[in-house]
Parts: C-alpha cells; structure tokens; sequence
C-alpha cells in the first residue's frame, strides 16, 4: 500500500514538472514572439536597412498597399520578398499582396487593370490615389553573359523607399509640355508621333501633366516643376525664348527632345548655358538595324545614368549634343556633362542628304559621339548650411525615341530617370545600393557526380557498416 502510494506522488511530482515545464516553454515562446532580436548575418548585410528608411517606415501615418507583379522564378524575387519583411517588421501600416501570374492568371489581371500594369515583374506602391512603379531593373543590375543571370547590384531598398516616400507626400509635382511650334502631341495616340504613352507613364509615376502655349500665357505658371519641349518642328520667338532663359536663372527646371535638321529657337539659349546642338545626323553601323537607329548603351557616369548600366535606348536619326563654349566664365558657370554616347565607329553626318553616307575626315564628327547632356548650374556641392535649388537641363538629340511606338524598357528608363533628375526625386532617398558578393560553389561534372553517389550509396552504406559492426560487437 505505502508502495504504490508512493509510486502515485512520484508520478504526480512527475507530472507536475512537466506540466510546469511545458508551461514555462510555453512563455517563454509567448515572450520570444513579442519580444526578440533581429540581425542580418549575410556578409554585405544586404537586408539590413538604413536609419533614412527606418526613420521613414516609422512615421507613416498612413497605409501604403504594395502589389508585387512577380514571378516566383525570377531572380529578385527572394530577394524582394526578404526585403519587404524587413519593411513590414518597421511598419504596420505596409498591406503587402503578391500575385503570381503564373497561378492565378484571373487576379493577375483585375490587378494589371486596377493599376494599369502592362508588364510582368514590376512592384506597385499605392497610397490615397498617388501610385509609383518600381520595375525590375530600377530594383537591380543583374547580368546574363555567361549564360547564368546573376545580380550584380541590388537596389531594393534605394527604389521601395523613394517609392513610398513618392507616393505619401501629398503634392504632386507639375509637368507642362510646351506646345504652338509643332511640338509632339501628349493627347495623340499616333503610333510614330503621339505622346499619349509618355504623358500616361508621367502621371502613374504621381505627376501632373498640362500643356502650356507662351504665347498665350506670357509666362511659365508658378507651380511649373519641369518644361519639356518635345520635338518642335518651327522655331519660337525671342520673347518665348527670353522667357525660358529667365525662369531658367530663376532655379527652372527644362528638357529639350530636339529632331536632327529642325531648330527650336532654343540653340542660342543652350549654347549660352554650355550645349552645342550641331546641324548633323549621327550614324552608327556597328549599333543599328536597318541604319536609320543607333542602339544607346553606353552612358557616362550621372545621376541620372546610375540605374541604367547596359540597358539600351534606341534613338532615331539622332544629332548630336556636343558641349560647347559657355559665355560665362565664372564659378557658377553651368557644368555640362555628356549622358549617352555611340560608338567607337560612328560618325556625325553633317550632310545628312549624303548618298550613300560616309565619313568625311574634317567635316564630320568621329566618335563616340554624344546625343544627350545634362546641364546644372547653380549647385552647392559642399555648402551644407545652404539650400540653393539649382538650375537643371536635359537635352536630347532626339524626341522619337518616347513615341507611343518607341517606348521600350531602355527608352523609358532614360527618360524616367532623366524627368526625375529635374524634380529631384533622385534626392528623396539618398540610400547607397547594396554590392553582391558572389559566392557561389563552381563543381564540374566530375564533382557533381562523386556528390551525387555519396549521398545516395556512401552515406547509407556508411550507416549499414556500423550497425554490423555494433551488431557483431555485442554478439561478441
């Protein structure tokens, strides 16, 4: 009797201890999922966020709904989905939602129609009705010359977080296209001439969009962020003219999309402020197709080159945009760099009526030569305590290059980066992009193949020798 009584209050001591046990594991769960540590072990601490979106992700007040158009097979995709996380873990205010369309190709496009998506692998960041697109090569650099894509540069934190800052300030900048000298059309959806795709690409990215005639406004409108004038075909008037170079010197922002063999009225202006526009036709048979586009890949080292690496823009009939001689020779005389250049083989036609065309020593340009240039003066590079907004030019060597038919990811892409220069949206986040450090294991067939049956036949057969040998042993 006096056995099993204390058989029994073992037991319950037993089960006491383990019940406490199992209770104190319990919490201590409990208080590891309220309150835990978080690092990044990865060697370049990829997923590691900077204290400028940190800051940012923790005075949201209000929600931002981000929509991933990705496929699971794409390369960044891992790397995006680890990166939002770390997003979320800052901020409750993120509504992720990932639609894959490979599995479910009916959500897919009630979303692409929602937010008008007409390409694959693109992240959608939404707040009030203020949208901005974030497509895969602004997200990275990735590289497939050797047969396998890798990634080079990842830039995910640098886009998401000037995308949600984008799209959580409640002012929208304004674009006006210039218009009454044959400009291109912003309402045209002309294939080869309209600029309908451009004008849409603008207001997704949270941007107004408004024509401007000067002769009938006197003046640029107060709330003008950027003057495009895009492909004029008849030259403006020196009062027009005077009036771009006033708001210029007044901290105006311009981009000029000039055709080969048409003036605008603005070279004497932009060769005040250091670019030089030259009556020619650049030709470049080592990059074209039929001899009338110069693929674009090579750019030079600029802000608003810094996401393009080899992506190509393909220009049509380019001319030239040379840096020229600047009448001011002051300190703040306008700094002029080239932004896209041709090949080593090209050549500035400056008979364009040439047939068949051919490099003239002496009276063409050899190349590479460059067909766009950006233009800043006035910047306070080093002057912390000043706030100085500085004047800023892009000029292109050619305007068909964003028609509705010209639109491919390297058009739009030098474009987008260029407009965004001149709203100083590059300066939103400024977040370094992070190295990837590729470690990857290289095996040959050879390797893979001693891999393979080690793991099938010599392990096992490892694990069977030694259960005979223990088996024998206790015989024994």
């Amino acid at each position: 009797m006096k056995t099993r009584r204390h058989r029994f209050w073992i037991g319950l001591n037993t089960g006491t201890a383990l019940l406490l046990a199992a209770v104190i594991v319990l919490m201590l769960n409990y208080l590891s999922y309220r309150h835990y540590y978080r690092t990044d072990w990865s060697r370049t601490q990829r997923y590691t966020l900077s204290p400028k979106t940190v800051s940012l992700l923790e005075s949201l007040e209000k929600p931002v709904n981000i929509t991933v158009f990705f496929q699971p097979g794409n390369i960044l995709y891992e790397d995006i989905h680890n990166l939002l996380r770390e997003y979320q873990f800052h901020s409750d205010k993120l509504n992720i939602q990932w639609v894959d369309p490979d599995r479910d190709p009916g959500l897919t496009e009630e979303m692409a129609l929602k937010y008008e998506v007409t390409d694959l692998n693109v992240v959608v960041f939404e707040c009030d009705d203020r949208k901005e697109y974030e497509r895969a090569d602004e997200i990275a650099q990735t590289d497939a010359s050797s047969g396998v894509e890798r990634i080079l540069v990842f830039r995910g934190e640098q886009s998401f977080s000037s995308a949600i800052l984008g799209v959580v300030q409640q002012t929208a900048p304004v674009v006006y296209f210039l218009t009454g000298h044959g400009e291109r059309d912003i309402d045209s959806f002309d294939p080869r001439t309209g600029f309908s795709g451009i004008h849409q690409l603008i207001e997704r990215d949270n941007a107004l969009v408004r024509p401007l005639e000067l002769s009938v406004e006197k003046q640029i409108p107060a709330d003008c962020d950027v003057l495009i004038v895009a492909g004029a075909s008849q030259s403006m008037s020196e009062t027009e003219a005077g009036l771009i170079d006033a708001w210029l010197n007044r901290s105006g922002r311009l981009m000029v999309l000039s055709d080969a063999t048409r003036n605008s009225g603005l070279e004497p202006l932009l060769r005040e402020w250091g670019v030089q526009l030259r009556n020619d036709v650049v030709l470049d048979p080592a990059r074209t197709m039929t001899g009338r586009e110069v693929f674009v890949s090579a750019y030079n080292r600029h802000p608003v080159t810094e996401k393009l690496s080899t992506t190509a823009a393909i220009f049509h009939l380019p001319r030239s945009v040379e840096v020229g001689t600047s009448l001011s020779r002051g300190a703040d005389r306008p700094q002029a760099t080239p932004l896209a250049f041709s090949s080593d083989s090209s050549w500035s036609e400056s008979r364009p009526e040439q047939s068949p065309a051919k490099y003239d020593a002496g009276v063409d340009l050899p190349g590479p030569v460059s067909m766009a240039m950006a233009v800043e003066k006035g910047a306070t590079s080093g002057l912390l305590d000043m706030q100085i907004r500085p004047s800023r030019i892009i000029i292109f060597g050619d305007s068909g290059f964003v028609s509705n038919s010209g639109l491919t990811g390297g058009d739009t892409s030098l474009f987008m980066s260029s407009l965004n220069w001149l709203l100083n949206r590059e300066e939103l986040m400024a977040i370094a992009p992070k190295p990837i450090d590729d470690t990857r294991l290289q095996l040959t067939r050879t390797d893979t193949r001693i891999l393979f049956w080690s793991a099938v036949w010599g392990i096992p057969a490892l694990a069977a020798l030694l259960g005979i040998i223990l088996w024998m042993l206790r015989r024994k």
